[in-house]
């Protein structure tokens, strides 16, 4: 088993395991490999050091890194999604409803424009957008 270091475009950090080098080129180029944080799938391997297992080796040789603050913001972005209404491509129209009382107040999350969301934050309706990752938009195994 290979564990390789990659990364994204968009400079996220995560593992790979593949049973090779060669499964791991194989994957890449039929774009089977994605990056868990934004789902994109041009991926491309970072130089790493060989892993040795020493007894009595210590997490404090790598300092609260990139990865563990990736797994931290995952598990975040896992309660919103589990503590919102997904109301679609409803979400302005949704929005404005809870805003001016004519729908129960709730969490909500949905699609918008652009132009829609800027609209609505100079209707004083305070909206933020929220990247989801491939990965959390199906539901986990």
């Amino acid at each position: 088993m290979k564990v390789l270091d990659l990364t994204c475009p968009h400079g996220h950090r995560f593992e790979g395991w593949f049973a090779s080098a060669d499964d791991f080129e194989s994957q890449l180029s039929r774009k089977l490999v994605e990056c868990p944080v934004c789902g994109v799938t041009e991926v491309s391997r970072l130089p790493s050091a060989p892993r040795l297992n020493l007894s009595g080796a210590t997490a404090a040789s790598a300092p609260a890194n990139a990865v563990e603050w990736q797994a931290h913001a995952m598990r975040a972005l896992r309660e919103v999604l589990e503590k919102t209404e997904n109301v679609g491509d409803r979400f302005a129209e949704e929005a404005r409803r809870i805003h001016y009382n004519e729908a129960p107040a709730r969490s909500i999350r949905g699609i918008t424009t652009p132009e829609d969301a800027k609209a609505l934050v100079e209707e004083g309706i305070e909206v933020m957008p929220l990247p989801v990752p491939a990965a959390l938009k199906e539901p986990l195994q």
